[in-house]
């Protein structure tokens, strides 16, 4: 769209095919889900929203920022620098939907709601092995969070 970020490149079009995917899977899903006469439970059970919350944001930040990962990305991004423990620093390369998908993987809160949206399609269709998955993640966060906390302890002494 000419005008809309005359400082900056974005490639829209290419966002806007990402959202369409988004949306065109969501709604793929909620048309089988209609026809497989499982329905919706009354309510998300709050465990399980503390559950995918805290796995969301771990495996959010697993895809966008660790090192190990970096060859997934690589197609899409360029390296920055180090970040955090075991983490980095890349951004998005190339034009059109190259870079839309490198902003993409980079972003832990655009990666969110594909990552949310992918745990509560688990929870409807196989909610053991979603909370399995998701019990993972939340382990993996508190054992980063005990690394940090240690690794501060030791800067103290």
């Amino acid at each position: 769209m000419s005008g809309h970020s005359p400082a900056q490149y974005r490639p829209l079009a290419s966002y806007r095919l990402l959202t369409s995917v988004y949306l065109g899977l969501c709604a793929a899903f909620a048309t089988w889900l209609r026809h497989s006469r499982r329905g919706l439970p009354k309510r998300p059970a709050g465990g399980d929203l503390a559950l995918g919350a805290v796995a969301t944001h771990k495996a959010a930040r697993m895809i966008a920022h660790d090192r190990v990962t970096s060859g997934l990305r690589a197609p899409f991004t360029v390296f920055q620098g180090d970040d955090g423990p075991g983490e980095v620093d890349e951004a998005a390369r190339g034009r059109g939907l190259r870079r839309a998908l490198g902003e993409l993987l980079v972003c832990p809160y655009c990666l969110g709601m594909w990552i949310a949206t992918t745990f509560v399609v688990g929870l409807l269709i196989a909610p053991r092995a979603t909370r399995w998955t998701a019990s993972a993640f939340v382990i993996v966060t508190g054992s980063d969070l005990l690394q940090i906390a240690y690794k501060k302890a030791e800067d103290l002494l």
